[in-house]
């Protein structure tokens, strides 16, 4: 079979897809390279793809070089990456972003007759890319907030949920300026049938999106938050003032607990 490949375009297409899975990188791992070098990556990508393609070698050398050495020259180039774990971590990030983007733009293949649009697809498909990071940055930030705490009722039992550290929580009983947790309504009956029955109960008003409203709190003998050892180790609080949401307060279910700031300080 006879195939005729025009060096120019091809070179122009990978140098731009080369780019741009360079400055996803860029932007994932905040190199704060330069657009020059991006572009000189990308550059020296494609013209050592290009060269792979011409000269003719054995199927396994192509492959080495296709798949670590022109990879390894472009982010040497580019993002100018050192180290070696930094390194691995760059390389698998690189070809992820690369699946990532050439998923995108086989989704649109039957459409791109023009170079125009196989431009434009290009950089929508680079937009998607820094904003799947970016929503992975999110996902990734709540899980580093959210800790395991173990409630103690006072009846000589307990239960563990997972809680989230929220800066956002400024909720205080408006009696004693205590801080007060939320409960999610489901871990709130883990700890108490009767919420009306338990120490210190009464109701708190607070402001929430759907307007005003009034809060169940009361309060239960201590909880211990288990933060980690390098950050201080297990915290316990005594009396502490737990409140019960409306509604659950994780879709996903990541977390039961809203945990006020206050109750670490």
């Amino acid at each position: 079979m006879y195939y005729e490949l025009y060096i120019d375009v091809f070179f122009l297409e990978n140098f731009l897809m080369d780019s741009l899975i360079l400055l996803a990188v860029n932007y994932a791992l905040k190199c704060r390279a330069s657009l020059g070098r991006i572009f000189m990556g990308g550059a020296l990508g494609s013209a050592l793809t290009c060269l792979t393609v011409v000269i003719p070698l054995p199927s396994f050398v192509k492959m080495i070089l296709f798949y670590f050495v022109v990879s390894s020259a472009m982010l040497a180039a580019g993002p100018g990456i050192h180290g070696r774990i930094r390194f691995v971590k760059s390389f698998s990030l690189l070809y992820i972003m690369a699946v990532i983007l050439g998923g995108v733009m086989y989704l649109f293949r039957p459409w791109m007759r023009y170079i125009s649009v196989f431009f434009a697809v290009a950089g929508i498909g680079y937009l998607i890319l820094t904003k799947l990071w970016d929503l992975l940055g999110m996902f990734r930030a709540c899980r580093e907030r959210t800790v395991e705490v173990t409630l103690y009722p006072g009846r000589g039992e307990c239960v563990t949920a997972s809680a989230l550290l929220d800066t956002g929580n400024d909720l205080r009983d408006f009696a004693t300026g205590s801080p007060v947790s939320i409960l999610d309504p489901h871990l709130a009956e883990k700890i108490s049938a009767v919420p009306e029955t338990e120490k210190g109960f009464h109701l708190i008003p607070y402001h929430c999106v759907g307007g005003d409203s009034v809060m169940k709190v009361f309060r239960i003998e201590k909880m211990c938050i288990h933060i980690p050892e390098d950050s201080g180790g297990d915290f316990w609080i005594r009396d502490p003032v737990l409140g019960i949401g409306e509604t659950e307060l994780s879709g996903g279910g990541e977390y039961e607990m809203i945990l006020h700031p206050g109750v670490l300080y």
